[in-house]
C-alpha cells in the first residue's frame, strides 16, 4: 500500500509520505496546530499551519515530509501537510485522547463502539489476542489438533437447567455450554485435540466474574496417567500465554513449579468447614494470597474435588473415590481453569449415570465412542476473558470482553 504507518515514520526523516488514520487530538495554537493521528501501530504527530485542521476521530489521510523530532511521539513527526478527508466524523461520547477513559463501565459498554478505539482499550484485546495465538502454538508445538465443534445441541446434559433454549426449525434444541462431549470424542480420532470457540451459561448470576457466554480455550488429551498429566500440558500453556501478555506491559508470577494442594487441604488453608463441597470466593481469594506469600506464584492447583461437586465423566481418585482426579487452577484468587480425568470405560459411563438417576439415552451418540475403545484421557478449559481480567488486573471481566452479555445486556 501507499501509506506507512506511525511506528515506520522515523525510518523515513527527510521523506515525504503518506499516512492514515483517526485524529485522535487536536490541538491549535496561534500559529500552528499540532494533530495526533491514531493507527493499527500508535501515534503519530502532525505539525499543521492550517487555520482548521480535522477535527477528533475523523478519518484521514495525511501527505507530508517527515522531520525528526524528540518530543513528537517515536521521534519523529509530519510537516508541511495535506489533509485528504476520508471519513467525516461527529464528536466521540467520551475523550479518547486521554491517557485514561474517565467514563464508567455501563457507558463504556453503551458506547462500545468508540470507546474500544482508546489505545488503553485496544491494548487489552491485543493482548488478549496473543493470548490466544500463544494458547494455540503451545499446543499445536505439543501435537495436539485444532476441532471446531457444534454451538447448537439436541440435548441438554451437562446441567439442564442452565442452558439457553431456542427453536430449531420446530423442534427444541440449545446453545452448547461446553465443547466437552465432542472434544471427547474426538480424542478417539487425533489423541490431542483443542477448540476455541464461545460457550453459553443461562446461568442467573449478576456479578463481576460471570458473562453468559464467553470464550472458552478447551483441550482434551489421550493416553494419560492421571490428571496430574493434564496439568502438566496446562502449565506449559499458561506459561506461553503469560510469555505472550508480557510485550504489553503485563507481569505475571509464574514459577517453575506451581503449589499443589489437595482439596482437603485447601479447605484447611483457607479456613473452610472439612464438609465443604467446593470452594466459596472467598477460599479461593484466601488460597491466592498463600500462593502468593509462600510461593512467590500468581497460581495454585486445587487437585481432589469432592466427586458429587463434579460430572458424571469424572475419574474418581483410586483407592478414596469419595475425591475425585479434577483439578481447577486459581490465578490471583479466582477460579481460572476447570480440568481432570475422565472416565474412559463404557460400562464405568453407565455405573455413573445410574448412580446419579441419569437417563443414558439422550447420551447414546456420546457414549458410542467409549464403547469402541477409548484411551485414558483428560482436557481442561480456560475462560479467556477471566484470564485476561487478571492479567489486566481489571475488576469486572466485562471490561476484557467485547460485547458483553450478562443478566441485563444484549446490546451492542
Amino acid at each position: 500500500m501507499h501509506r506507512i504507518l506511525s511506528d515506520q515514520l522515523p525510518r523515513h526523516v527527510g521523506e515525504t509520505v503518506t499516512v492514515a488514520g483517526w485524529v485522535h487530538r487536536r490541538r491549535t495554537l496561534a500559529n500552528v496546530a499540532f494533530v495526533v493521528v491514531r493507527d493499527r501501530a500508535g501515534l503519530l504527530q502532525v505539525v499543521s499551519r492550517e487555520p482548521e485542521p480535522p477535527g477528533e476521530e475523523q478519518v484521514v489521510e495525511v501527505t507530508g515530509r517527515v522531520v525528526a523530532n524528540a518530543a513528537a511521539p517515536g521521534g519523529a513527526e509530519l510537516a508541511d501537510p495535506v489533509f485528504t478527508l476520508l471519513g467525516p466524523a461527529e464528536p466521540p461520547p467520551v475523550e479518547l485522547f486521554r491517557p485514561e477513559l474517565k467514563a464508567a463501565l455501563p457507558a463504556l459498554l453503551d458506547h462500545a463502539a468508540v470507546t474500544l478505539r482508546h489505545p488503553a482499550r485496544r491494548k487489552v484485546f491485543a493482548a488478549s489476542a496473543a493470548a490466544v495465538g500463544a494458547f494455540r502454538a503451545a499446543l499445536d508445538r505439543q501435537g495436539f489438533t485444532e476441532v471446531f465443534t457444534p454451538k447448537i445441541v439436541g440435548t441438554a446434559t451437562e446441567s439442564g437447567a442452565n442452558v439457553f433454549r431456542l427453536d430449531y426449525f420446530g423442534a427444541p434444541a440449545y446453545l452448547a455450554q461446553s465443547p466437552q462431549f465432542y472434544k471427547q470424542t474426538m480424542v478417539g480420532v487425533f489423541e490431542r485435540v483443542y477448540e476455541v470457540g464461545p460457550v453459553f451459561r443461562a446461568e442467573p448470576h449478576d456479578t463481576s466474574r460471570h458473562l453468559a457466554t464467553y470464550t472458552s480455550l478447551d483441550a482434551e488429551l489421550g493416553f494419560v496417567r492421571d490428571h496430574r498429566d493434564v496439568m502438566a500440558v496446562l502449565t506449559e500453556v499458561i506459561r506461553a500465554m503469560v510469555e505472550a501478555v508480557r510485550p504489553y506491559g503485563y507481569q505475571v508470577d509464574l514459577p517453575v513449579d506451581v503449589p499443589v494442594l489437595h482439596f482437603r487441604e485447601a479447605l484447611q488453608l483457607a479456613g473452610a468447614p472439612e464438609d465443604e463441597p467446593d470452594l466459596a470466593p472467598e477460599h479461593e481469594r484466601a488460597l491466592g494470597e498463600w500462593a502468593a506469600r509462600v510461593h512467590g506464584s500468581d497460581f495454585v492447583f486445587v487437585e481432589g474435588y469432592p466427586m458429587r461437586k463434579r460430572p458424571f465423566y469424572t475419574h474418581p481418585q483410586p483407592g478414596e473415590p469419595r475425591w475425585s482426579n479434577s483439578f481447577d487452577l486459581l490465578f490471583r484468587g479466582v477460579e481460572l481453569v476447570t480440568g481432570g480425568q475422565r472416565l474412559h470405560r463404557h460400562a464405568d459411563y453407565l455405573a455413573a449415570l445410574a448412580e446419579r438417576g441419569m437417563d443414558a439415552g439422550p447420551l447414546r451418540t456420546y457414549l458410542e465412542a467409549f464403547r469402541h475403545g477409548m484411551p485414558p484421557h483428560g482436557g481442561f478449559a480456560i475462560g479467556l476473558e477471566r484470564f485476561v481480567a487478571r492479567v489486566t488486573g481489571a475488576a469486572n471481566v466485562r471490561e476484557t470482553t467485547l460485547f458483553p452479555r450478562d443478566l441485563h445486556r444484549l446490546a451492542p
